[in-house]
């Protein structure tokens, strides 16, 4: 009977068992890497903002669940209209009045007043949660072990 027989599968070479499991790897480590620079990212922006706060009332311009628009005026009396929205978006509803805290010296890096990074630690925890839960499973099918081939037992 040939390797490709009845009831056989067939069999990935050791090369190819090798590259898919690299890349499986790769692609895990690179999405929770991304995962953790993310929470990184906020903390930064959150200790930039902390180190030289200005705290304003800011009209909420458009929401959604990871950007929301917003509208502030400065005690300057500047209108300030971040280009990114604001920091910690969630649960704002149009023409909302929120309180957000921003850096006087950088006024488009604003957040909502009372959230700071902690709240990114659950998005993501899930993501590294969930690609490793999906990178176990291939990992293990890549590296079980097979039965030997019919044309080795010839």
């Amino acid at each position: 009977m040939s390797a490709g027989g009845r009831g056989s599968q067939p069999r990935m070479s050791g090369k190819v068992a090798r590259r898919v499991q690299v890349g499986v790897l790769v692609v895990a480590i690179g999405i929770s890497s991304l995962a953790v620079l993310l929470v990184l990212a906020a903390w930064r922006n959150d200790h930039t903002i902390a180190s030289d706060k200005g705290v304003a009332t800011a009209e909420v311009l458009s929401a959604g669940a990871r950007r929301s628009a917003i509208s502030f005026v400065t005690p300057d009396g500047v209108t300030h209209n971040p280009k990114l929205g604001v920091l910690y978006p969630t649960k704002l509803t149009v023409g909302q009045r929120i309180d957000v805290e921003y850096a006087k010296s950088d006024p488009d890096l604003v957040r909502v007043a009372g959230r700071d990074a902690r709240v990114a630690l659950v998005p993501a925890g899930s993501v590294i949660v969930v690609t490793w839960l999906l990178a176990a499973p291939a990992l293990w099918w890549v590296r079980r072990p097979r039965p030997p081939s019919d044309a080795a037992a010839d």
